[in-house]
């Protein structure tokens, strides 16, 4: 084994653990907490969790095994089936995140008619949508053979195979591989930018007003002590840079994880082009990455969500501290009784 396919491998089941931990967090709040199943995004937040465990169950083992064996480590109908669901849930949780930023956009933009533009219904809805498009896509691919082992890849995935099918089907195969990734890609990616920047404009716009206000109530007061007013300044600065750092995290993971592996495939399309196994299997670790952050950049770094994680947490070690405390008194007891024992005989 070389040193490049044992880091891949270690990258892989990495990515997966922390993936399955994470999005399984994220479950066990919604469980633990009314709040959260009350709002309409928590359907977004469901399908995409549904979907990166999914992936980490079934992509990622897959595409450890193919690293690992260097060849098919399927048969070819299990293979077919292991690439349509690659297909539908890298379709899906593409458009989770597109609804996501179009909820927040909402939220932000039109908060007093919020609750009436985004309701369960139109939730349901639009994770309806995006069911529908990515099952399109990935029944279109299996009616027409197109799932299966590739070598460049390591992975069951979306594939033309063959000298015979790369002549007569490869016009039909490019037209489909641009189609999707126009239609999930690029599509969720001008969706982020727009959503996110208008919420990134009224942020600020909101910091404005804010700023204004905290500078006139400075200058009244006259007998401030000179730290307190470099805190609020502080405190400005940051306000104002912490809705930017937030939409760079949302559109700068989205294409930093997505866009190599998008732009390989759409490379490897033109029949003078090879693309390296390595940088292959590279490029898809990097999608299955954004499995494993997505937890944290929607989730677990809001407060609602740690609250109730850390209340979990607390109820989990209350009830083995009561445990323990109760295995030591009993096993306390059962050694006075044998000491007595003892003494009787």
């Amino acid at each position: 084994m070389s040193i490049p396919e044992f880091l891949l491998e270690v990258s892989i089941v990495v990515i997966a653990v922390v993936s399955l931990l994470t999005n399984l967090s994220v479950l066990l709040c919604f469980t633990q907490s009314a709040e959260l199943r009350s709002h309409a995004p928590g359907l977004f937040i469901l399908n995409l969790s549904f979907s990166n465990i999914l992936l980490a169950v079934v992509n990622m083992p897959s595409t450890f095994l193919g690293v690992a064996k260097s060849a098919k480590p399927f048969g070819d109908s299990l293979c077919q089936v292991i690439s349509f669901a690659e297909t539908f849930l890298t379709a899906n949780t593409m458009l989770s995140m597109a609804a996501l930023s179009v909820d927040r956009w909402v939220a932000v933009v039109f908060p007093l008619s919020y609750s009436s533009k985004m309701r369960h219904r139109d939730a349901f809805l639009i994770v309806a949508y995006s069911w529908l498009q990515s099952l399109t896509f990935s029944l279109t691919q299996l009616l027409m053979d197109w799932g299966g082992y590739s070598h460049t890849y390591a992975s069951c995935t979306v594939h033309l195979a063959g000298e015979e099918k790369m002549r007569s089907q490869l016009p039909a195969y490019g037209t489909f591989t641009v189609l999707f990734h126009l239609s999930s890609f690029a599509l969720c990616l001008l969706i982020l930018c727009f959503a996110y920047l208008k919420v990134l404009r009224v942020a600020r716009s909101h910091c404005k007003r804010i700023d204004v206000i905290t500078v006139q109530t400075l200058l009244l007061l006259v007998d401030i002590h000179p730290s307190v007013k470099e805190r609020c300044i502080a405190e400005q600065k940051k306000r104002r840079q912490r809705a930017t750092k937030k939409i760079c995290i949302f559109i700068g993971s989205f294409i930093l994880c997505f866009s190599p592996y998008v732009i390989t495939r759409l490379v490897e399309l033109l029949p003078s082009v090879h693309i390296p196994r390595y940088l292959g299997i590279a490029t898809k670790c990097l999608s299955y990455a954004k499995a494993s952050s997505d937890p944290f950049v929607y989730c677990l770094l809001r407060q609602q969500y740690r609250k109730v994680l850390v209340t979990v947490i607390c109820r989990v070690l209350r009830k083995e501290h009561y445990l323990l405390s109760a295995h030591s008194t009993s096993s306390t007891l059962d050694t006075t009784d044998d000491n007595c024992i003892a003494r009787i005989t």
